[in-house]
């Protein structure tokens, strides 16, 4: 009997060469596979093909595990099976209730390993060319969540409004406008903004305008989760930012 053996890998924010060669060779020797709906499922071929393998995904209305149910999963398969990998979209620390799953697989002794993941935080708008701190533009950079576990647009977003930082946004689409009304009634209405629906996938979308236009921008081009928004000064480097702000100038 294999020893119950749980570990954390982060897939990345979804091409599937973004996942990290340690997360791999994990799933290599996986017994079982619990995924999530943003992890490529390209992925799944890395793992043995008699590995049994779980799709526990979640998406916005749709969950087709709860919390819960997940945590018997882990602590099911790890004590029946042996090495359970537990697959998670972007990093499993950043919104991925990733800790709460190792603490409850170690309350029955379960041995764990965490093996991080390449964040859509930071890999979504890089891939389109944003960098989150830029010398001469901002210092720092802000990820929050669009969404609180009571389903209420986070309070942090009125503090970082206040500073210099590049917000990036997660789990944001649903409070659009109320995030647009924070930064108008600052005065930032002129603030770049983009906002990029499945980062890294062959089906991405982008839009890139400013806290006055993205949320019509965002209707016209039909922009829903999963979806990163990006809010600072750093997304006028964007490149269709640039190109704009050129043909305003010779227009």
């Amino acid at each position: 009997m294999a020893i119950p053996t749980l570990t954390l890998v982060g897939a990345g924010p979804g091409d599937p060469e973004l996942i990290s060669l340690k997360g791999i060779k994990a799933l290599s020797k996986a017994d079982v596979v619990l995924y999530d709906a943003l992890v490529h499922p390209d992925l799944l071929v890395h793992a043995p093909e008699e590995a049994i393998k779980i799709f526990v995904g979640k998406r916005s209305g749709f969950c087709e595990f709860a919390q819960k149910d997940i945590h018997d999963l882990i602590v099911y398969h790890a004590l029946h099976h042996g090495h359970v990998v537990r697959l998670k979209g972007g990093d499993p620390f950043v919104f991925g209730r990733g800790y709460e799953e190792i603490t409850h697989a170690r309350n029955f002794n379960i041995a764990t390993e965490v093996i991080p993941g390449i964040s859509s935080c930071i890999a979504v708008p890089e891939a389109q060319h944003i960098p989150l701190t830029c010398r001469g533009i901002n210092e720092s950079f802000w990820v929050l969540t669009g969404t609180t576990m009571n389903h209420q647009l986070s309070n942090d977003i009125q503090v970082a409004v206040q500073s210099s930082a590049t917000l990036v946004i997660l789990m944001g689409m649903k409070n659009l406008r109320q995030i647009v009304e924070i930064f108008t009634t600052e005065g930032k209405t002129q603030t770049p903004v983009a906002i990029i629906q499945q980062g890294t996938w062959a089906e991405e979308k982008v839009a890139v305008g400013t806290i006055e236009t993205i949320a019509d921008l965002s209707e016209k081009q039909g922009l829903i989760n999963p979806a990163v928004i990006v809010i600072g000064e750093v997304v006028a480097l964007h490149p269709q930012f640039v190109r704009e702000e050129v043909a305003k100038r010779f227009a």
